[in-house]
């Protein structure tokens, strides 16, 4: 198998999306539906009418990424011949999308998952008073300069790696008087930009413990089975089947770096040559081919995207 599934993370999201696949398909229907009754509420409300703040709050855009994700999945099965355990020689996901590859693989279940995602968003949001953190993106930097740069920003604060994108993106994340010094420092080092991001939150980094207990406690509660295909852990950029540390990778997920260049090169020098995108935007399938030569990224987000992952997987076979 030369395909590896993966899903987006955070700032993938925006308003409407998934409503075109679960106008067309009643099986990604399901899916918001189960989403939305595990949560109580109607989250697809806000999904598909917004406003664009609400959608936004971490608390509604992680559990809302991956119910956009498996209803996506869940057409791919149905429509093109999609499995998991077939064709998918791994799952990976960028942060909480991490959480949608395990869904995705049958080791959540949906409605456990969407019910974590809520309680890791409020979590994490809850975790540093808002503005009293931060996170800025370097551009330009590779991972090593990088943290020498965030080193170098510490100063006694808290400032580390938070996302080792690919391509020359670092992102990193901490106290905000530490970062915004990082920023200034990158400047100096040869970054061709360095910019604090809109977020609410410093993900991420050390600062998010109170959260990463939080999951833990969420996470001793909930049954984990084997995935139907090897998941990258985000922490290690390696394969992991075994349910307790699965659990164990998820709650150090939560302030360690997002290993994601390394995932992808990892999988590449397994024979991967397809990564399909499941979900919303085109985030990480822009990032394969920066990071792993000849390797292809697929983006699957709406409805005339299946014929051609179709024939994607087909040439992946």
């Amino acid at each position: 198998m030369t395909a590896a599934f993966t899903f987006p993370g955070q700032g993938s999201q925006a308003v409407g999306m998934g409503k075109a696949l679960a106008d067309a398909f009643p099986v990604a229907k399901v899916v918001f539906d189960e989403v939305d009754s595990a949560l109580g509420e109607k989250l697809t409300a806000i999904i598909w009418d917004g406003p664009g703040e609400t959608l936004q709050l971490t608390e509604n855009a992680q559990p809302a990424l991956m119910a956009v994700s498996i209803a996506t999945l869940r057409v791919l099965e149905s429509e093109a011949g999609f499995s998991v355990g077939r064709n998918a020689a791994f799952v990976a996901g960028h942060s909480l999308g991490e959480y949608s590859a395990l869904a995705a693989a049958g080791s959540l279940t949906v409605s456990d998952t969407a019910r974590l995602l809520r309680t890791r968003g409020l979590a994490m949001q809850k975790a540093v008073p808002v503005g009293a953190g931060a996170m800025a993106a370097l551009l330009g930097l590779d991972y090593e300069a990088a943290v020498a740069v965030a080193n170098e920003a510490a100063q006694g604060q808290v400032c580390q790696a938070a996302n080792d994108n690919g391509g020359g993106q670092v992102v990193v994340s901490g106290d905000k008087a530490a970062v915004d010094r990082a920023v200034e420092i990158a400047k100096t080092k040869g970054a061709k930009r360095a910019m604090l991001l809109p977020v609410s939150a410093p993900f991420h980094c050390k600062l998010m413990q109170p959260a990463a207990d939080a999951m833990a406690e969420a996470l001793s509660g909930v049954t984990i089975k084997a995935p139907a295909a090897p998941l990258v852990s985000n922490v290690l950029a390696s394969a992991i089947t075994d349910p307790d540390e699965i659990r164990r990778r998820l709650v150090e997920q939560v302030t360690g770096t997002v290993r994601w260049r390394e995932s992808v090169a990892y999988m590449a020098g397994l024979g991967v040559t397809r990564f399909f995108e499941i979900g919303a935007g085109k985030v990480l399938s822009g990032l394969v081919k920066r990071i792993a030569d000849g390797a292809v990224g697929v983006s699957v987000s709406g409805p005339n995207d299946i014929a051609a992952a179709k024939d994607a997987l087909a040439a992946s076979a």
